[in-house]
């Protein structure tokens, strides 16, 4: 990424030298960037154990953070989360887990690598909260697929399910106010 904003420091992880010494990973680098007191910390694809160390970092005031994760739907990266935040191996309990989850992550953008092998946004999902030991959410935006084009470039459109996400009163507080017919609006994508 190449952000253009100030105050912005570029971490990276290193492999090992060749006697196995020097390495820098994830998991280092989310710590460490805690003591330079961030306002948000954007972290590349998570694989393991740092994701623990990102979510208590997204529940600790770093509102706006974000990662990626490879998953194959919004539930499912949920999902592997679960499973990365286990590799850290510090036996902490699913529910736990899963409450920290729901705390740090307001939404899941899904893109998703479709049949003419483009990829698009195929979901906007909110998560609403912990309905016992499952994580609820919503889908604010999803692409409806209709078929493929004369030129073989999948047709479809992206709409609103009608549903205005609870995040917009925290996101309209912070001077980023969105219209409600946005929520309600279906935009044809060719």
């Amino acid at each position: 990424m190449q952000l253009q904003q100030p105050h912005v420091v570029r971490l990276e992880t290193r492999p090992p030298n060749i006697e196995g010494k020097g390495e820098v990973n994830q998991r280092d680098l989310v710590r460490n960037c805690l003591r330079m007191r961030p306002d948000r910390i954007v972290l590349g694809e998570i694989r393991g154990g740092e994701a623990l160390d990102m979510l208590q970092a997204m529940n600790t005031g770093h509102d706006g953070s974000l990662t990626t994760v490879h998953a194959n739907s919004a539930r499912d990266a949920l999902y592997r989360l679960d499973t990365m935040v286990a590799m850290a191996n510090l036996n902490i309990p699913e529910r736990a887990i899963r409450q920290q989850i729901a705390s740090a992550i307001n939404l899941v953008v899904h893109i998703g690598r479709l049949a003419d092998g483009t990829r698009k946004i195929t979901a906007i999902t909110e998560l609403t909260g912990m309905e016992a030991d499952v994580i609820s959410m919503q889908d604010i935006f999803v692409f409806e697929r209709s078929g493929i084009n004369q030129q073989g470039k999948v047709c479809g459109k992206f709409r609103a399910t009608g549903i205005r996400p609870k995040i917009s009163d925290r996101l309209a507080t912070a001077g980023f106010v969105m219209p409600a017919e946005m929520f309600e609006h279906v935009k044809l994508i060719n």
